[in-house]
């Protein structure tokens, strides 16, 4: 929201949207080299990352891609934090084709960790795409809660009116230089043969069509509207937004709503653990979707399910939880625990996030 009122002034604000941190849980063309990358399933699905390069000659990363922003940061080889002993670093000095630019950049994630450090251009390749005088940052700060985290750095694939460099993120770049066959990313995320494919979908990792929604945000995150929610066949919450973000972990709604959604769980409790949590009983889990006009893409029981609240108990932690977003009092956020049932497209072409059933 911070990135939001620099770049396009406080009246592109949602009605009811104020500046808090947001949680960050932790086809074939003449342009495809490869296209796709295969991505890494780490921590028991707290992230999915996948490697990149940054200059000339190449210097790899592993990186978590997240469509919920729109910058790209490595650690830099000045970095002399303990943070970053575990982590590749980026040595501009190498490159050939690396180039600093003015100002700094920092960015803050709302469970306080930040990183932060010097501007920079070079070429930047994922998935066999390549982009020229790619900004991003070669932070020289990372505050201690990335040194648990598996990826190096983190590469946004959201809107650039979100981006805290100000500048055009990766794959919007790669496609204005024409690297890209067509302006779509998307993302399959699972326990394995997960990926990310540049520039088109892979049709060999869906079935059937396409359901497309259109944004109800311009050049901002991947947000579309007039969702549903459902419990079974009872639609519990309705004329919701939901921004579509695979850099959170798990799913997040209004503290109000969320609290309506479990009170339709017959067995569901308030999670003492954890402030905005709810358990339900592990015996009888709840079958859950989401609806934004077509058809019912269901949670599955595994990834809606967290975990039992302890190894003796019968009560099992739900992957919604209550979170006050700063993103307006209509906005939920859909994470991974989301993304992980079904095929997911991006398409900056059509201004519209779309789903499909995997193969």
């Amino acid at each position: 929201m911070i990135n939001l009122e620099q770049n396009m002034g406080r009246e592109a604000f949602p009605e009811g949207a104020e500046i808090k941190p947001v949680m960050h849980h932790n086809s074939t063309s003449h342009h495809d080299k490869r296209q796709k990358e295969s991505l890494i399933d780490e921590n028991n699905d707290l992230e999915w990352a996948g490697t990149i390069s940054i200059g000339t000659p190449a210097q790899s990363f592993l990186i978590d891609f997240d469509t919920g922003s729109s910058d790209l940061w490595v650690p830099s080889s000045t970095c002399t934090s303990s943070t970053c002993s575990s982590k590749k670093k980026y040595t501009a000095s190498k490159s050939s084709t690396s180039a600093k630019k003015s100002g700094t950049f920092s960015i803050q994630y709302g469970d306080g960790s930040t990183v932060s450090g010097p501007i920079n251009t070079d070429t930047v390749s994922v998935a066999g795409i390549t982009a020229t005088g790619q900004y991003f940052s070669p932070v020289t700060t990372l505050s201690s809660s990335f040194a648990s985290e598996p990826a190096d750095g983190l590469l946004g694939m959201a809107y650039p009116g979100i981006s805290n460099l100000k500048q055009s993120p990766f794959f919007n770049t790669a496609f204005s230089q024409k690297k890209a066959a067509n302006n779509v990313f998307a993302m399959k995320l699972a326990k394995t043969a997960s990926e990310l494919y540049i520039g088109g979908t892979n049709s060999a990792l869906y079935t059937g069509s396409i359901e497309y929604h259109p944004l109800s945000t311009s050049n901002r995150f991947w947000q579309i509207g007039n969702a549903k929610a459902l419990v079974g066949s009872k639609v519990i919450n309705s004329g919701f937004q939901t921004i579509i973000d695979s850099g959170t972990t798990i799913m997040y709604g209004p503290p109000a709503a969320v609290k309506a959604f479990y009170a339709a769980i017959p067995g569901s409790a308030v999670y003492s653990g954890s402030t905005g949590y709810y358990t339900f009983p592990c015996n009888s889990p709840p079958t859950v979707s989401f609806n934004w006009g077509g058809k019912n893409w269901v949670v599955s029981t595994a990834n809606f399910n967290l975990g039992r609240t302890s190894s003796t108990s019968s009560q099992c932690v739900g992957a919604l939880a209550g979170q006050d977003l700063g993103l307006g009092n209509n906005v939920w956020l859909l994470g991974d625990s989301f993304m992980k049932n079904q095929y997911n497209v991006f398409s900056f072409a059509q201004n519209a996030v779309g789903f499909a059933t995997l193969s």
